[in-house]
């Protein structure tokens, strides 16, 4: 999918410079959370076809899609998703909100950790787990946390394209490598 970030990217980088210089009633926060609703709402493949359709006009669509956000939209939003209908990029949004909160993580010095453990984790282990690696890759993280009973036991830890799997299921095929050879 490196054609989608390669086109999306401009897109993306357009609204995080009208973020950053927005009014302080609209934080770089809330231009984040607007930006993940446009995502979810561009992931579903009804909104797609609708987008698609050539008897929907692109005011119905954009009409459409403005009112499934929670958010409100201010102007700015709303050129925006007008311009992203008329260009024909409605199905660009998932991608806009991934490289959009990649932005957002690099200017507040912060990552997304995808957590998956092989057992439900309290939220105090959670709170101790992320302050560790924290430390270990110096930066904030925002964690996301899922349960995967096949990894049998520990954690599987991924930082961006850096991976910590310290896992027991890691661990067997490690074993396993070094008996077949």
């Amino acid at each position: 999918m490196a054609e989608l970030a390669t086109v999306a990217r401009p897109y993306a980088e357009a609204l995080f410079r009208v973020a950053q210089a927005g009014k302080e009633s609209t934080s770089l926060a809330a231009w984040a959370e607007l930006v993940s609703e446009l995502a979810q709402i561009g992931t579903h493949p009804e909104v797609q076809a609708f987008a698609r359709n050539p008897k929907a006009s692109d005011s119905d669509v954009a009409a459409t899609i403005s009112s499934l956000v929670k958010s409100p939209l201010n102007q700015e939003a709303k050129n925006f998703l007008s311009m992203l209908v008329e260009n024909g990029r409605i199905s660009l949004l998932p991608e806009i909100g991934a490289q959009f909160q990649l932005l957002k993580n690099s200017v507040e010095g912060a990552a997304d950790a995808d957590i998956t453990s092989a057992f439900e984790l309290s939220a105090a282990q959670v709170a101790d787990l992320v302050a560790t690696l924290e430390k270990k890759f110096n930066r904030k993280l925002n964690p996301v946390v899922t349960v995967d009973a096949s990894l049998i036991g520990g954690v599987r830890v991924v930082v961006g394209d850096e991976v910590l799997d310290t896992s027991v299921r890691a661990k067997l095929q490690q074993m396993r490598v070094a008996l077949v050879s």
